[in-house]
């Protein structure tokens, strides 16, 4: 395996400070690998030490390098497969991820599959949309702060422009009793997504017996326990049980580390002064960005999460809508690609109805932004932390096992999905189908999403 000299933590901070390099002034172009920010803040381990049995290469480690696509790319390049993901994204953050997994990694070779997997750890253990931070996390690798901005952007922006209209078209859509018969094989479509990206993960996180035992403890514990708080301590018990089971000695080695204080204090802000500004001032707008901020910062995983949450406040206690418009709206959301808390949107234009069109606007407005902006804050904050952390030899250690444990969540979300769709000979053709096409790899995703759609109307 290649082999890169190390850089002090000075020198990763200098480097990190500079988010246009590579920006769009020069054609927006960084390294494929993670540019400026992966190399200068992921370096491979390069121990002076000989490498102990725990300690040693792992395939995936070995295959680092060679996954790595060595051209410059460019932020447009990069951009335009966000947006792929974004129209190819159904399902949920579990089959989101099977989507990244086939673009990303797969097709381009941005980062690796471990690479992956460990983003996907680190924001299942952080509230706020899992899937979307977890692109933001790519974007971030690829380009700082900057590029993860124009990421969230990409990948959120066309749905959540979708369900602010789609607020508008309630009665619309109520009177010519659109029926959701027509997206009945987008489960078992994305159930193949899932178990292609199972397969090719499974393969990186599972090198021994303890890695496979974590990856089966993953997908049995979270198959019986549906809970939100089960994803963040499975995940944390993995990287403990991989600790303590390495029997190594001088784990804790010292890393210097300098996080971005800044964005965990407009987090803080932002929580406490929305909370008193909504209690203090009589109008809906300010009212809306709290309650959305606030659902955006205290559930763990994905849009099916919040959905509860946002329904208990908005129909049962505030009565800003009704149940079967509430539904709807989920209903709709379910159909479109990008991520679910795109609901927001039109959770808080319809909550904003009665006034204007302006008016309804900007209250799905304040639903999309401030339930998307907590974990924006989050990763810009906890990101280069984790970058350094990885420095530290336990956390190595423990990446191993958290990665086999997120590598379980993906892999039971298949059965989960399944049972969800249906164990029927249709659906099942669907999703062999999709595996098929997938594992082809010449069939882009959003042509095999038009063709379950289509199947939909047709069959």
């Amino acid at each position: 395996m290649r082999r890169h000299p190390r850089r002090s933590p000075a020198d990763r901070s200098k480097r990190a400070s500079r988010p246009d390099e590579g920006g769009p002034d020069d054609g927006g172009e960084t390294d494929a690998t993670g540019g400026s920010y992966a190399q200068s803040q992921t370096p491979p381990e390069t121990s002076q030490d000989a490498p102990s049995e725990t300690e040693s290469e792992t395939p995936a480690d070995s295959q680092r390098d060679p996954q790595a696509n060595p051209r410059r790319v460019p932020w447009r390049r990069f951009l335009a497969d966000v947006f792929t993901c974004s129209l190819g994204a159904y399902g949920g953050p579990e089959a989101h991820i099977g989507v990244f997994a086939h673009q990303l990694t797969a097709k381009r070779r941005y980062l690796s599959e471990n690479d992956l997997i460990e983003l996907l750890a680190l924001c299942s253990m952080l509230p706020g949309p899992t899937s979307t931070q977890t692109i933001v996390s790519v974007g971030y690798r690829m380009g700082g702060p900057v590029l993860a901005l124009l990421t969230m952007l990409v990948w959120a922006l066309p749905v959540l422009t979708a369900m602010t209209v789609l607020s508008f078209l309630y009665q619309f859509l109520q009177a010519h009793g659109v029926s959701h018969e027509v997206l009945r094989y987008i489960g078992p479509m994305a159930v193949g997504f899932i178990i292609v990206a199972t397969v090719r993960i499974g393969r990186k996180v599972v090198t021994n017996r303890t890695t496979a035992f974590l990856l089966l403890f993953g997908a049995v514990v979270t198959y019986f326990i549906r809970a939100p708080w089960i994803f963040p301590v499975v995940l944390v018990a993995g990287g403990l049980t991989a600790i303590l089971l390495s029997g190594e000695k001088g784990l804790w080695n010292r890393a210097q580390v300098s996080p971005p204080w800044r964005y965990l204090i407009v987090f803080g802000v932002l929580a406490v002064g929305g909370a008193i500004a909504a209690s203090v001032l009589p109008y809906q707008l300010p009212q809306l960005f709290e309650s959305f901020y606030r659902y955006g910062y205290l559930v763990f995983g994905g849009g099916q999460v919040v959905v509860p949450v946002m329904h208990s406040e908005l129909v049962e206690v505030r009565e800003l809508m009704s149940n079967q418009e509430f539904l709807t709206g989920y209903g709709l959301v379910q159909g479109l690609p990008g991520p679910m808390f795109s609901f927001a949107a039109y959770a808080g234009g319809m909550a904003a109805r009665g006034s204007s069109v302006g008016f309804q606007v900007l209250g799905a407005m304040a639903g999309g932004i401030g339930i998307f902006l907590p974990g924006l804050l989050l990763i810009y904050f906890v990101y280069p932390v984790w970058e350094d952390l990885k420095q530290i030899r336990a956390v190595r250690i423990a990446l191993r096992g958290i990665n086999a444990v997120a590598g379980g969540l993906i892999a039971i979300a298949a059965v989960i999905l399944m049972q969800a769709s249906g164990f029927e000979p249709i659906n099942l053709v669907v999703t062999a189908l999709t595996v098929a096409l997938l594992g082809s790899r010449k069939v882009p995703p959003p042509l095999i999403v038009v063709l379950a759609l289509g199947a939909g109307f047709v069959v």
